[in-house]
């Protein structure tokens, strides 16, 4: 039991460097006068990122052959390559040598990493946690939410230690710690992705309380030091950059209380929690698995073509109408919150508030990670009340909500700006955590590493489409040289995006009607031996 939950932590840790790819707005602007780029070549590296993903799939394919762990040392090398080869370009001041596809292509080499390692946090949790599958993926995931925050406040320390002071020094030390921290992570947490048998008669909601409340106190945390942006004295700011580092470190150890209190009960209970139905007889793990799968085939949560043994390849898959629909509410949703986020640099820039993206890029990351936590909560609560919200219902929900955030975007004022980057990475991350299970439900488990990165393929698609029509539209906005300054930038490009969004609130409950809501589970009670 107590690996179990050392498996839960240490997909926790990754999922907080795994966030790489959203601290590029905060040295985007930089890598833009460093290497002499047009507004269109900056948004294409944005698309870069996220380029990766289309080849993600082959990390599904090396999971299915490969220890988890060789899957993950590979994902992280590929991070180290690609980051770590354009930081010695910048460091060594030759940059005139480096051209623009050079830099293209290692940026989509960084952002495959990424796919890596989601791959083996999702098939570790999917694995170890069967009976507990959305709780479990949403706080993990929820911390990747943090990523760009921890990146900020290190870099920030870095920074102020090393008393840097240029555009140049800034980029590197970002491109720096993007190659490193994510491959010294990933060797220190290795050893608890492999496979193991687990405990099968034990209730586990318990753990989940804890770690659903250390996590809500992480994140406010988070909130609050990101809210926190104006100080007076810079001896201020210096405690301030300190303080919250070291407390962050702090919040990340605090889930370890978990595995070491459930050691301790399994040792003193002796295996005491057994799971019985309601007429008192003992269920085996698997027998619970078969009645719940057999609830869902029931009451339709699989959909209405759903192979039930789970094995779907990708060739049915493509074939289903669902998927088309899951993919379509997806690239008109959370792939057009992820590409607001990717620009958010040059929005706040032309908002002439450049000193503040960082600011909003660290809010973003935070609210990201709230929108990840909260479908896990509400699946916790339902649970218990043995009731449970469609999930393409939610994702529809958290769509629309977007669309308003996008309509509201369209007013220039600064807090019309962070109300709707606060809402767009509360909804994102929302929809990404929902995804996740989304995809299991809808086609099954066995197949997918696969499946989803063919799911998620569609980010860099609206990366590529929606970021080329923002900077378009913001060329068509600005002076002769390129530059724009204004609401006016962006005002098109937010209509657009809060029209597609309500497209994508269509699918997503079409999808919905199409498989019918589950609102039962198998009613499990738990007795201890006394």
């Amino acid at each position: 039991m107590a690996l179990q939950w050392l498996s839960l932590i240490a997909t926790i840790w990754l999922q907080c460097i795994n966030g790489t790819n959203t601290n590029f707005p905060c040295y985007s602007s930089k890598l833009k006068q460093i290497l002499n780029l047009s507004q269109l070549q900056v948004n294409n590296l944005a698309f870069a990122s996220d380029a990766g993903k289309l080849f993600g799939w082959v990390s599904g394919v090396a999971a299915a052959y490969l220890p988890l762990w060789i899957v993950l040392i590979i994902g992280s090398s590929l991070g180290l390559f690609g980051y770590g080869a354009q930081y010695l370009f910048v460091v060594s001041n030759q940059t005139t040598s480096m051209s623009y596809i050079h830099v293209f292509l290692l940026t989509a080499l960084a952002g495959n990493s990424i796919c890596w390692i989601n791959t083996v946090c999702y098939i570790v949790l999917i694995k170890k946690f069967p009976l507990d599958r959305q709780l479990a993926i949403g706080i993990s995931t929820s911390y990747v939410g943090l990523s760009a925050k921890i990146f900020n406040d290190i870099v920030n320390v870095v920074v102020m230690m090393n008393n840097f002071s240029t555009e140049y020094e800034t980029a590197q030390t970002y491109l720096l710690l993007n190659a490193i921290l994510p491959l010294i992570v990933c060797v220190m947490v290795s050893p608890f992705v492999n496979d193991f048998n687990f405990a099968k008669s034990r209730k586990i909601g318990d753990g989940f309380f804890v770690l659903v409340i250390l996590t809500i106190t992480t994140g406010i945390f988070a909130m609050v030091t990101s809210l926190n942006i104006t100080h007076v004295l810079s001896s201020r700011v210096k405690l301030s950059t300190f303080v919250g580092i070291i407390f962050m470190g702090v919040f990340l150890i605090m889930p370890l209380v978990v595995p070491l209190v459930e050691k301790v009960r399994e040792t003193i209970e002796k295996k005491c929690f057994i799971r019985v139905d309601t007429k008192g007889h003992a269920v085996s793990l698997e027998k619970e698995i078969e009645w719940q799968n057999e609830v869902k085939r029931e009451k339709g949560e699989y959909g209405r073509q759903m192979v039930f043994d789970g094995v779907v390849g990708v060739k049915i898959m493509l074939q289903k109408g669902d998927f088309w629909l899951y993919f379509c509410s997806y690239f008109f949703g959370a792939t057009i919150g992820l590409v607001y986020m990717n620009n958010l640099g040059q929005i706040v820039e032309s908002r002439g508030s450049l000193s503040a993206t960082s600011s909003l890029v660290s809010i973003s990351s935070v609210f990201s990670f709230f929108g990840r936590l909260i479908p896990s909560f509400l699946d916790y609560c339902s649970h218990r009340k043995n009731y449970r919200i469609s999930r393409p219902a939610s994702i529809a929900s958290m769509v629309a909500l977007m669309a308003g955030a996008f309509f509201l975007l369209v007013e220039e004022s600064n807090i019309s700006l962070l109300i709707g980057t606060a809402t767009i990475g509360l909804c994102t991350g929302a929809i990404t955590s929902i995804s996740v299970s989304t995809t299991t439900e809808l086609f099954g488990t066995k197949n997918f590493g696969i499946n989803h990165n063919i799911l998620v393929a569609n980010i860099p698609i609206g990366s590529f489409l929606y970021g080329n029509l923002a900077a378009k539209l913001y060329k068509r906005a600005g002076t002769e040289n390129g530059n724009c300054v204004g609401a006016k930038c962006y005002e098109t490009t937010f209509i657009m995006w809060g029209c597609f969004c309500c497209l994508g609130t269509l699918m997503a409950f079409i999808l919905h009607r199409r498989n019918k809501t589950f609102n039962s589970h198998v009613i499990v009670e738990y007795t201890v031996c006394m």
